[in-house]
């Protein structure tokens, strides 16, 4: 029994912690770097003419959009032509935000209706965590900045269900996901034991006081590039708890009826801690699946912390309108910055004979290209990562016209090991990555 086993069955209930190759045998090593998937959903569209790129190939030209992940362009590629044809009406009428939210990972057609009877098909991200999940501690994990909503009627017609839920176990069942901080901070590390969390909790006690003496112990054992990965990792996870805890601070502080959820004031704070708790979760292998709903399609958000004072969904109704049209790039363009932070930490982090970027495969986009035209053709995607050596970013990457977005989709689930005959409506697998 190697010394970190020996550490893990002491700790492994309370903190999920990363590999160390000086403790692992040269078998292990190999097996040291999983793959990663994670999938970030943006709403309401694009303003298509700053967000498109122009040129081909290695060669492209970065758009205005896109430049805060200048410093990152052979990290990530840019995807042209994909398509979400189950997110048209088909027949059914107003409600492309419900769909599009609905098919963004499924490519299934939303049953219409408003009522328990839902009906949909199983994502991309639970094919993947029904296969690697039993690995983990968690088989994924959902993220979002919005409240969960399952039932209600949120889309002419459509329930609440298909508009705040990405991720869907089965045709009938979503995965919701976790927006307060605190309480996905517990999910990935709290002891399981609900008696102890509230005691821990009671006292203040940070979770790292908990493992302490055995991570310090574990660090006399540890190589010396290893000793510098185990105190960069219990740093990252006691910045993350003490973020939260001020949150929550400044939570108890204000009136009893206008207690916010333990969440930050600021959406661009919200985006990033949240950011922080799937870069947490990948580094620590506490699951190898995230989605991320950074907004609901259709929501109506504001952002003040760029100047931008009107609700989202009501620009993307933007009739061409270059003043409204200038306040979308702006509202794409935040997006992109936060995204830039992530792939940013995600780079710089060691994993393995890379870094964490290198071994993971992250989708960013959404199943509204033009939010005034309410199509769902020649998306707005981004895929970044090297997949483990299996991705070649660097790129703009143009899909024959007409193709699913599963497509795609069922690329990645192949190299990442995971055998589907398909996903949704995919047609064949998305060789060009």
């Amino acid at each position: 029994m190697t010394p970190r086993r020996t550490f893990l069955k002491s700790v492994a209930a309370t903190l999920a912690v990363p590999s160390f190759p000086s403790l692992l045998s040269a078998q292990e090593a190999k097996l040291a770097a999983p793959t990663r998937m994670g999938f970030i959903y943006i709403p309401n569209g694009v303003n298509l003419d700053l967000w498109r790129p122009t040129g081909s190939g290695k060669d492209y030209v970065m758009s205005k959009t896109l430049e805060p992940l200048a410093g990152l362009r052979d990290q990530f590629s840019v995807m042209r032509g994909l398509d979400h044809e189950k997110a048209e009406a088909n027949g059914d009428g107003a409600g492309d935000h419900a769909r599009a939210n609905a098919s963004f990972l499924t490519g299934c057609q939303a049953k219409k209706t408003a009522g328990a009877d839902v009906r949909l098909g199983e994502s991309v991200d639970q094919i993947a965590a029904r296969e690697v999940g039993h690995s983990t501690r968690l088989a994924s994990l959902e993220l979002s900045t919005d409240p969960a909503r399952s039932s209600g009627n949120c889309d002419s017609g459509y329930s609440c269900a298909y508009q705040f839920n990405l991720a869907w176990i089965n045709e009938t069942t979503p995965a919701p996901a976790e927006r307060d901080p605190r309480l996905v901070f517990e999910k990935m590390f709290g002891s399981g034991n609900e008696k102890e969390d509230s005691r821990r909790r009671a006292y203040r006690k940070s979770i790292l006081d908990f493992v302490n003496a055995d991570a310090q112990r574990l660090q006399k054992r540890l190589g010396s590039t290893d000793k510098g990965k185990m105190e960069e990792y219990l740093t990252a996870v006691r910045d993350v708890e003490k973020r939260i805890e001020r949150a929550e601070k400044f939570r108890k502080e204000v009136p009893e009826d206008k207690r916010p959820d333990g969440i930050p004031d600021g959406y661009g704070e919200h985006i990033r801690m949240m950011f922080d708790l799937m870069h947490l979760a990948f580094q620590t292998d506490t699951t190898r699946v995230s989605t991320f709903l950074l907004a609901h399609d259709g929501s109506n958000r504001t952002f003040p912390e760029i100047g931008v004072h009107s609700a989202h969904h009501e620009l993307s109704h933007h009739r061409s309108n270059p003043q409204i049209l200038e306040n979308i790039g702006k509202i794409d363009r935040f997006y992109v910055e936060q995204l830039a932070y992530f792939l940013k930490k995600m780079k710089d982090t060691p994993d393995g004979e890379g870094s964490l970027l290198d071994h993971s495969m992250i989708v960013y986009g959404g199943a509204i290209a033009d939010g005034n035209r309410h199509n769902h053709d020649d998306l707005p995607v981004l895929l970044a990562g090297k997949g483990n050596g299996t991705l070649a970013p660097g790129r703009l990457i143009e899909a024959p016209k007409g193709t699913p977005m599963t497509n795609l989709y069922l690329s990645l689930l192949d190299r990442m090991g995971v055998k589907a005959r398909k996903v949704g409506d995919s047609t064949g697998v998305f060789d060009k990555v």
